[in-house]
């Protein structure tokens, strides 16, 4: 009735596998993607509300209690302290620690830049050249004169002088603000120390013009015309004098070829007349045995160049084709050789020669510097001018004896002008016929400091001056017809310690 038995197996298949499969797209622990939407915030009307809260009486008067000075504690303290801060001020009062220090408020640049190429290209089409420049009595306004220093007609063609503002903010460099036709080459100008529209200029013809830059119809409000007084030779300078009789009126200086300084005095009828002269004649020249011989028998010696001594208004220097400058005083009185003409008699003025250059001095620049403790020196800032001419030479010279102090050969072309710094004593830039030289007597005397292109070809630079309001400006003008305004590093417009007496230590060494 029993027996053993094996009874089959049950068998049940798992379906929470295939289950889960079903459900989940991928078998990974990534949730899945989150829905994200932008909502803005900001309002639809907008509503400016002050957080500022009106300051109560109560905390004024709060305010008013917390400041209250102790006025009698103050009083007595400062009659404590009276004695010694006076004691001070006087010493700093008489101190020369800071002599030639100068304070300077603008960032410091180590680099020389190129601020504006102006051109006026009617003028450089006939290929007129820049024979002079002038910053006006502000420093905002440049001019310059187009005409000719090498070959050419210059006694027919028409020439111009332009003007631009550089403080426009809207300056166009080949459109002057202000164009004046001049029948005549013009060979220099000369802003008015004091009046910013009135500039004056010398012609090729001998004759000296007055421009009023203000009037747009008829600029010309003086000029000398064509008399017996009228120079027969180019004016290569003209200066603005001051009028010693007339403080509110300057008279004009001009120096021409023909040997003649003659300063003229303004009339009503828009006439400039001839106040005073003086002659450069060869007879009357101090002879030295350090001179070039000089063709004495000839009476005229042509003037192209003059600088008035910044500390002595009786004392200037003068430039000559003869190769050589001359000291000259205009408190002259011996009359020069009798000549035909001329409403007044010319003075012969010359004083003293210096050693010559090797062909003609182009220009001179008497030193603006000075120390009263050392004006009777040889050295002093205030005896010291600089010369330049076709040798390529710059001569340093001291007003009190015949030799340069130095000469230093800066290049191997025409130097065609040399200008003194305005800040510096140690410094001084020159127009060759290679660009630009500026050179610091601080750094080399054997070198310039930088040299500048003013071009791309070697273009020769005739005229340049310094910007005596804005000290960092310099602008040259060149034979292409182009004046470029070059801003300045500080390097060359901050004046070190003791500059000054590092000047006159300079010219004593070489003296000795």
């Amino acid at each position: 009735m029993f027996a053993d038995r094996t009874a089959p197996g049950a068998d049940v298949q798992s379906l929470w596998r295939s289950a889960r499969s079903a459900r989940c797209e991928a078998k990974t622990c990534q949730t899945g993607k989150i829905s994200t939407a932008e909502a803005a915030a900001q309002s639809h009307i907008a509503r400016d509300a002050a957080v500022q809260t009106e300051q109560s009486k109560d905390a004024v008067q709060d305010f008013r209690q917390e400041v209250q000075v102790d006025y009698t504690g103050l009083l007595s303290f400062l009659q404590r302290v009276e004695d010694a801060v006076i004691k001070e001020l006087n010493k700093n009062w008489k101190s020369h620690a800071f002599d030639g220090f100068e304070v300077n408020w603008t960032d410091q640049d180590e680099t020389v830049l190129c601020l504006h190429t102006l051109s006026y290209p009617e003028a450089q089409d006939q290929n007129l050249q820049v024979t002079s420049v002038s910053w006006n009595a502000t420093g905002s306004v440049i001019a310059c004169s187009y005409g000719r220093l090498d070959d050419g007609d210059w006694s027919t063609e028409k020439s111009y002088v332009c003007t631009w503002n550089l403080d426009r903010r809207v300056l166009n460099p080949q459109h002057p603000d202000l164009v004046v036709d001049v029948p005549s080459s013009v060979m220099c100008l000369a802003f008015h120390p004091s009046q910013p529209s009135l500039i004056a200029g010398g012609l090729f013809s001998g004759e000296l013009v007055v421009w009023d830059t203000s009037r747009t119809e008829d600029p010309v409000i003086w000029r000398t015309g064509m008399t017996d007084d009228t120079h027969t030779d180019p004016v290569y300078q003209v200066k603005w004098l001051p009028d010693t009789k007339h403080r509110n009126h300057a008279r004009l200086l001009s120096v021409a070829t023909d040997g003649k300084i003659l300063v003229w005095r303004e009339e009503q009828d828009g006439r400039l007349a001839l106040a005073e002269g003086f002659a450069v004649v060869a007879q009357q020249i101090p002879r030295s045995t350090q001179l070039k011989k000089v063709a004495w028998g000839e009476a005229a010696v042509g003037v192209t160049s003059l600088s008035f001594s910044h500390f002595d208004p009786s004392v200037f220097v003068v430039g000559v084709e003869g190769g050589y400058s001359l000291r000259c005083s205009a408190t002259a009185q011996a009359p020069t050789l009798p000549r035909p003409g001329g409403s007044v008699p010319l003075r012969a003025p010359a004083e003293f020669a210096f050693s010559p250059h090797a062909g003609p001095v182009y220009s001179v620049s008497c030193s603006p510097f000075h120390r009263q403790s050392c004006f009777l020196l040889p050295a002093s800032p205030r005896n010291l001018f600089l010369s330049c001419g076709t040798d390529g030479q710059v001569h340093l010279h001291s007003m009190l004896q015949t030799q340069p102090l130095f000469a230093l050969q800066l290049s191997k072309k025409y130097l065609f002008c040399v200008c003194w710094s305005p800040v510096r004593p140690l410094v001084f830039a020159a127009a060759s016929g290679e660009g630009v030289h500026l050179f610091d007597l601080a750094r080399s005397m054997q070198k310039p400091t930088v040299s500048l292109k003013q071009s791309v070809s070697d273009c020769p630079v005739y005229c340049l001056e310094f910007n005596t309001k804005h000290t960092r400006l310099l602008a040259a003008g060149d034979a292409a017809g182009t004046v470029k305004v070059w801003q300045l590093s500080s390097d060359f417009t901050e004046q070190g310690p003791r500059e000054m007496s590092h000047l006159e230590q300079l010219a004593s060494e070489i003296m000795d």
